[in-house]
């Protein structure tokens, strides 16, 4: 597959084993995109109109931050995304924040992670860091929805 869009199914995009590829994980199945993880994000939130740089903008202005920020790939759906690492990482994996029912640690270096739908994923980051990313995700995620909230209130 050359073009990916990230959708409601989407649980996480991970590297495939090629540098320039990636794995999708949705709900019933996996994709092996040619696309780099960042790519991907890049791609679906230009798809929706926006840009990855311009999402990552407005999440360090919300969160007041700057490493490591979700993504909130689609507004009107909440489709927010985490990276598990630097985003220029060759190892980040992004992880829909949506479809997480839980998680929890396996070892000092892995989070094994299960989604809403009951498939379960082993992580490779250690399980402070994965909560510290949901909770900014969850943060993100509030505040934008909110704000959605409040804006269609004053119409």
């Amino acid at each position: 597959m050359k073009d990916y869009e990230i959708n409601d199914e989407t649980l996480a995009i991970m590297p495939g084993e090629d540098l320039w590829d990636s794995v999708v994980v949705e709900d019933d199945c996996n994709y092996e995109v040619n696309m780099r993880p960042l790519e991907i994000i890049n791609y679906s939130c230009k798809y929706f109109g926006s840009s990855y740089h311009g999402r990552k903008e407005g999440s360090k202005g919300i969160l007041n931050s700057s490493y490591k920020l979700p993504i909130l790939v689609e507004d009107t759906r909440n489709l927010v995304f985490f990276p598990t690492t630097s985003p220029i990482d060759d190892d980040c994996s992004w992880i829909s924040l949506k479809n997480i029912k839980e998680y929890r640690r396996l070892d000092p270096n892995n989070t094994e992670v299960e989604f809403k739908n009951g498939k379960i994923l082993k992580v490779n980051i250690s399980y402070n860091s994965f909560n510290n990313q949901v909770m900014r995700a969850s943060r993100l995620e509030s505040i934008t929805r909110n704000r959605r909230e409040k804006a269609e209130k004053e119409k």
